[in-house]
């Protein structure tokens, strides 16, 4: 049964891609007008207690825009994260379908929302995030680097970590702060 699930959301996806549009992306400039950031978390417990320990680094990157964390569908968030403070999304059953893709209905309410930059943390595919981040055409979509890929992600970020999950996390954070911060970079540079 978990084939035939994973073939379907398989052939959904690649139908979805086919008539995905190509938007370009300008580097630093569209990240001055970013106003809300969804956060796709990975559903692994590991990886959530890994995330969380970043938390601050994240707000801190993200301070002054609206910042939602994306729960994996049924996964225990919230014995991880504090309920307070955050604005976190928890889908449940009826958000996705028989194949593990986002429902119309829940994707149109998340497109009420306005995020202009989606920042996947799932190291392995995960076909509810890709549902979603195919419904975000100009949004700025940001992942790791040899995960997805186009169209998915309009950003990679390339690590040289391989296989070590915490600074893999990291080494993102530390990039788009560089991208969004590019005169703290700067300074840091002069002082060196």
């Amino acid at each position: 049964m978990t084939a035939l699930k994973n073939y379907l959301a398989r052939f959904l996806i690649r139908l979805r891609m086919k008539n995905f549009p190509v938007v370009s992306i300008s580097v630093p400039a569209d990240f001055y007008k970013i106003t809300g950031v969804l956060i796709c978390l990975p559903p692994g417990q590991r990886e959530l207690t890994m995330i969380k320990n970043l938390l601050p680094q994240l707000q801190h990157l993200f301070s002054g825009l609206q910042l939602t964390l994306l729960a994996s569908p049924e996964s225990s968030i919230f014995s991880i994260f504090p309920r307070r403070g955050l604005n976190i999304l928890a889908p449940s059953k009826s958000h996705h379908n028989w194949a593990g893709l986002p429902k119309s209905a829940w994707l149109e309410t998340l497109k009420k929302e306005k995020f202009e930059m989606i920042l996947d943390f799932n190291l392995t595919p995960n076909y509810f995030v890709q549902g979603i981040l195919l419904n975000f055409p100009s949004a700025i979509r940001v992942g790791i680097a040899n995960q997805l890929g186009h169209p998915f992600y309009n950003l990679e970020v390339k690590t040289r970590y391989y296989r070590d999950e915490k600074n893999i996390y990291k080494s993102l954070i530390e990039t788009l702060d560089r991208l969004f911060h590019p005169q703290n970079t700067a300074d840091e540079t002069a002082n060196n």
